[in-house]
């Protein structure tokens, strides 16, 4: 069974090449992002927010 859906998938990718782009920028510092971790982890809490199928953040 597949972890994340097919919206989780397509805000992953536009996070990414909005990195790319270089205009990828932290939701609260509102910073340039340049990690390759960070914009997946940008791209999937947008698609928490949207109501896709991404599984629950683990506790730190």
């Amino acid at each position: 069974m597949a972890r994340y859906g097919k919206r989780a998938h397509k805000s992953v990718e536009r996070a990414m090449h909005k990195r790319k782009k270089g205009t990828l920028k932290s939701e609260k510092s509102k910073k340039p992002v340049k990690s390759r971790k960070q914009a997946i982890a940008i791209g999937l809490s947008q698609a928490r927010r949207k109501g896709a199928k991404v599984p629950k953040k683990k506790a730190a």
